[in-house]
């Protein structure tokens, strides 16, 4: 049965993962997910997992790769520089077509930065931060809830696909404290096989081996693109985006994350201004909705569109890229750890929009 508890967002994160299947982790300390590997250093063990405190960020990610290639439901945890340290073992794992969870609660930059929430790794996070042509399934959640709810279900998807699942978070939902309903704990006995995975089974018969190392030119294109095939299917399948009042919009704000849920109150605030406003807001920042953006910019009532993100500005080029530039579109920004609210977003609407 699902159970309802308060919980802050690093720790609902952590709970729903291991509820979903996750029994190892490895990770490093960085502010602001550190409540993550501490949930996980006691709970794994009440349910049979491990935890390893790693000795660094890139430690950790490559005892990712090796126990999603036992076959494993793995999982790591950081944020920013930590991430950026994790981004060759992240491509490895992608090579080698792994399952695991990745986890950035993202926080101001560049280089360390602060603490403050951000969406400055927007790009890393779904262009591919490491070497090659690689995707990963990123869910950008805007609540606890969400949270959990796309969290119990990532190893599922990462294995359909046999690729790495993100959670794309930020401090500030990593820090929040909401109401959420936990689903059971699922059964490892119901877990698929995976007949890819180097158990120790079947020795003597087909040798299982676990690589993204290819020296032949035309086999490694052969690989890119039979991983190009499994990011089309993902695209056809996982795609997911939350419309809210767009009908008769005339200005459609645009935005991903815990920023979706603030811009959300600012539709409202508009409406109750006379402003016909409206929200698109991916839930799945790769693959990104683009037939979704795709209406938007064809609808006829919408005048312009705004982007807004916690960064200097790069969630907007997928924004214009998928819109096809029919509509005008406008950006308002924070960064450095500076969050917008409501009625600043109204403002910028009111002075800079016509």
């Amino acid at each position: 049965m699902a159970e309802k508890k308060l919980m802050k967002g690093n720790e609902a994160i952590a709970e729903a993962a291991i509820r979903g299947g996750c029994r190892f982790y490895a990770g490093y300390p960085i502010t602001p997910q550190n409540e993550i590997p501490e949930y996980m250093s006691w709970r794994l063990n009440e349910v049979g997992g491990h935890f390893v405190q790693a000795e660094s960020e890139i430690a950790a990610i490559n005892m990712v790769y090796g126990s999603a290639g036992a076959g494993g439901r793995a999982m790591t945890s950081s944020s920013s520089p930590g991430i950026s340290l994790k981004q060759e073992g992240i491509s490895y794992i992608c090579g080698a077509e792994l399952p695991c969870v990745i986890v950035n609660m993202v926080r101001s930059g560049p280089g360390l930065g602060g603490i403050q929430p951000a969406q400055c790794d927007y790009f890393q996070a779904v262009k591919g931060g490491g070497h090659g042509d690689y995707r990963m399934l990123v869910y950008a959640p805007n609540s606890v809830q969400e949270c959990v709810n796309l969290m119990y279900d990532a190893y599922d998807k990462a294995e359909k696909y046999r690729l790495p699942v993100m959670m794309l978070g930020d401090g500030m939902l990593g820090q929040i404290m909401e109401a959420v309903e936990l689903p059971p704990m699922k059964d490892p006995k119901t877990f698929p096989k995976k007949p890819w995975a180097t158990t120790g089974e079947g020795i003597g018969k087909t040798r299982r081996i676990i690589n993204s190392l290819y020296i032949v030119p035309d086999e490694l294109e052969a690989m890119n693109k039979k991983l190009q095939k499994v990011y089309d299917e993902m695209a056809a399948n996982e795609t997911m985006v939350e419309e809210y009042k767009l009908d008769d919009a005339e200005i459609v704000l645009t935005a991903y994350g815990t920023v979706g849920r603030i811009v959300k109150s600012s539709v409202d605030l508009l409406r109750e201004k006379g402003i016909k406003a409206g929200l698109i807001r991916p839930i799945t920042v790769y693959p990104f909705p683009k037939d979704a953006f795709k209406r938007v910019g064809e609808m006829p009532c919408v005048k312009e569109i705004v982007a807004v993100e916690l960064s200097t500005g790069q969630y907007i080029e997928d924004v214009k890229l998928y819109t096809e530039c029919r509509k005008p579109v406008k950006f308002y920004g924070r960064s450095g750890g500076n969050v917008m609210s409501p009625e600043d977003v109204v403002d910028f609407v009111l002075k800079e929009v016509k």
